[in-house]
């Protein structure tokens, strides 16, 4: 289905590192999110309109939406995140220019609708994990801790990673290490969880990281954790096709000449990206009415992606995996 390789962020590799002392959470403290990567380079493919309706689809930490805010003088921004822990950081923004809304960015076009905005000037996408959902073992992201395999985004429901591991089969299992994580012994790792769950439960990280040890090269033990960790999180939170819906709908509420940032962090998410910037489908060739002209909703601003300019690498590893693609509204 997707035939480049999956990277691995930086950060997940660097979270998922055992090495590492756990962090210490204090539960009473102020949620600590990351800093927000290319933030210049966002506002500047924005083009932001003072008087424009913006929205920023990850709000996490509010990092890129209070920069947004500093540019609109009469404007509007809808700030979507499913974590409810995000809200928190949404009520430092209260006003008549902002607008929290707590949901997946896959119900976009239905709570823009709620709010009678039928069009927008801009969208902004950072599809990274926050350091915050890393940093709280009880969120199941990170092997530092040894929690509850959780790994939800949204703790009102859906299934956990434990459920995944408990009941997917050993096909299912197959296909999302390998498609996910680029787990090379997919196969085999499938079949030794399908082995181990039938004589103990798989409930806490601790637990799997018992079958994982098995598997893992040698010496590359962080790297098969976080590539594996990566495909969980990936299928537990729905990632891709919930990139897919969104990206479908921003085409219908966006206006003629608004432009899109979308700034990825796997090769999985960037291909998605550039296929529907460049032809206006995820897959296959784009389509041509019969003078040849191209059928595609967006113009990509850039051929290549983006990159973080050396002096952020410096400071921020975050920022070595992130790829940011602009596109105007056609």
């Amino acid at each position: 289905m997707y035939k480049e390789s999956c990277t691995i962020h930086p950060e997940m590799t660097d979270f998922l590192m055992e090495k590492h002392a756990p962090a210490r959470v204090d539960k009473d403290a102020p949620m600590e999110y990351h800093n927000p990567v290319m933030l210049q380079e966002c506002l500047e493919g924005l083009a932001i309109k003072p008087e424009g309706i913006y929205v920023d689809l990850t709000f996490g930490g509010g990092g890129h939406a209070k920069a947004i805010l500093n540019h609109l003088k009469g404007g509007k921004l809808f700030g979507f995140d499913q974590d409810r822990d995000a809200e928190a950081n949404a009520k430092e923004l209260e006003g008549p220019s902002f607008q929290f809304i707590q949901a997946n960015f896959r119900y976009l076009k239905r709570y823009l609708k709620l709010h009678k905005v039928d069009q927008v000037d801009g969208i902004l996408a950072d599809l990274g994990v926050s350091s915050h959902q890393f940093d709280v073992p009880e969120r199941g992201f990170s092997t530092r801790f040894n929690a509850a395999l959780d790994m939800r985004m949204d703790q009102s429901g859906g299934v956990t990673a434990a459920q995944v591991l408990s009941s997917y089969s050993e096909t299912d299992l197959h296909k999302i290490l390998g498609m996910y994580g680029e787990v090379r012994n997919a196969k085999t790792l499938a079949a030794a969880i399908v082995s181990a769950r039938m004589r103990n439960a798989i409930h806490t990280i601790e637990d799997f990281k018992v079958i994982l040890r098995k598997f893992a090269p040698r010496g590359r033990e962080n790297k098969y954790f976080a590539q594996v960790f990566q495909a969980l999180r990936i299928e537990v939170n729905a990632e891709l096709q919930a990139l897919e819906e969104m990206l479908l709908q921003c085409a219908d509420v966006m206006k003629p000449g608004a432009r899109m940032v979308v700034m990825t962090y796997h090769s999985l998410e960037d291909r998605l990206v550039k296929n529907f910037f460049s032809k206006g489908k995820m897959f296959g060739e784009v389509e041509k009415d019969f003078y040849g002209n191209q059928l595609r909703p967006f113009e990509p601003v850039n051929r290549k992606p983006i990159i973080a300019r050396e002096a952020e690498l410096s400071l921020n590893n975050r920022a070595r995996s992130a790829k940011l693609r602009v596109a105007v509204k056609v």
